[in-house]
């Protein structure tokens, strides 16, 4: 016969095993929570980062970027340094538009000035001539002479514009053919400094090669038109803004692959920040130059620029203030067939 068991109060043993268990497993369900809200929280921290920085560049500042918070080797990593690589290229492509709707801007305004000046004058004749303030033949000559030398700039700017309009668009059928036939940069220096010499007698004008002896051969295969005109705009640079009797030195010859035709002159010069806009177009060096003294419409050099890239050559300026100018060409050289 098994003895009694004595009686214990209240709730059975493995109850309160029961109810311990319970109690600590809330304990560390409560830690385990409290734990992973931290982690989250330190784990959006990040994303948070990026979201403030999203939001600046939405608001126009463009100069933010995401903060590298982890390795590069990590999701958030390369996800940082992706969003930075796109910010970059935004705000480049922003600062490009910026400077070309600049440039435009002031393109618009400078042709609107050249245009202007010419068409006044024409106007102001015509009106004269209509109010009777003409009686004399003499006096008609006069002004119907001055009005042809108004309408022939006009002519030669429209012609101009329309020349570096079709240069900037080389893919469109309206861009102007190059005839290309091998050529020597020497024959287009010759008549340079014939050219030179015909425009101002006083001038001591040297042809010598590029180290300063005997000219040497530049075989292209080139424009001979385009390549003359390039020339001529460089002749009329050098007569233009640079007083009567300059020294100029043409030199020709050959450097590594190219074929190089210089212009050297023993002028005034220029400033650094002058030459850094020297092919930009309707940009004068000297902005007190009136068209009287040979100043132009400023498109020769950007002219020359456009023709020499044309050909897929470069031009260059080398100068300073109170040493002269020298402006080099340089097209890929001919090596024959």
């Amino acid at each position: 016969m098994n003895p009694a068991r004595p009686d214990r109060p209240g709730r059975p043993a493995h109850a309160d095993h029961l109810g311990r268990c319970a109690g600590q497993a809330r304990i560390v369900l409560a830690a385990l929570g409290l734990a992973g809200w931290f982690a989250v929280r330190a784990g959006l921290r990040p994303l948070r980062r990026i979201e403030s920085t999203a939001a600046a560049i939405a608001s126009g500042d463009l100069t933010h970027r995401v903060p590298e918070l982890a390795g590069p080797r990590t999701e958030l990593g390369r996800l940082s340094t992706s969003l930075n690589g796109m910010l970059d290229r935004i705000e480049a492509g922003d600062a490009a538009r910026d400077d070309a709707q600049r440039r435009m801007r002031r393109f618009i305004a400078d042709v609107s000035h050249e245009l202007r000046t010419p068409l006044a004058g024409i106007k102001g004749f015509t009106e004269l001539y209509r109010m009777g303030g003409m009686p004399e033949r003499t006096d008609v000559d006069t002004a119907m002479s001055r009005i042809e030398g108004e309408a022939g700039r006009l002519v030669q700017l429209v012609e101009e514009l329309l020349l570096l309009a079709r240069l900037d668009d080389r893919s469109t059928e309206s861009a102007p053919p190059l005839q290309r036939t091998p050529m020597d940069l020497r024959t287009l220096a010759a008549d340079a400094q014939h050219d030179l010499r015909a425009l101002d007698p006083q001038r001591t004008v040297t042809l010598t090669g590029l180290d300063g002896g005997p000219p040497g051969g530049a075989p292209v295969l080139g424009d001979e038109a385009r390549l003359r005109q390039v020339t001529s705009n460089l002749v009329g640079n050098a007569v233009a803004h640079t007083p009567a009797g300059t020294p100029v030195r043409i030199g020709v010859g050959t450097q590594d692959a190219f074929a190089v035709l210089e212009f050297a002159d023993e002028g005034p010069g220029m400033t650094s920040e002058q030459a850094e806009r020297v092919f930009d177009r309707f940009y004068r060096a000297d902005t007190s130059r009136g068209r009287a003294t040979g100043g132009g419409s400023g498109l020769g050099l950007a002219i020359v620029d456009s023709l020499v890239r044309a050909h897929g050559g470069r031009v260059e300026v080398r100068t300073a203030p109170g040493r002269g100018a020298t402006f080099k060409v340089l097209l890929p050289r001919y090596a024959g067939e």
